[in-house]
């Protein structure tokens, strides 16, 4: 999954990272990198980020754990589930 640069994530982590810390370090290795910076009061991707998977992505810009499949949705508002099911 391909994150492309202007994208924006939030800001906070959500509680979800206490038990499960991936997506918290995840997004503390794009900021060292310096692919992920703080803009206003978002995180935004200042380069293109290439990602596992559709849930690695979501979980880095919801700030916590997120079903890709459900969370994606394209400008028609269906899901990357809804279209893999057509």
């Amino acid at each position: 999954m391909l994150v492309l640069k202007g994208s924006q994530a939030v800001l906070e982590t959500r509680v979800s990272t206490t038990k499960y810390p991936w997506a918290a370090t995840m997004r503390n290795k794009l900021m060292q990198e310096g692919s992920l910076i703080v803009k206003d009061e978002c995180l935004m991707f200042v380069k293109d980020t290439e990602f596992s998977s559709p849930s690695a992505a979501a979980a880095v810009i919801h700030g916590g754990q997120a079903n890709g499949l459900t969370a994606w949705k394209n400008n028609q508002n269906k899901s990357l589930k809804q279209m893999e099911a057509d």
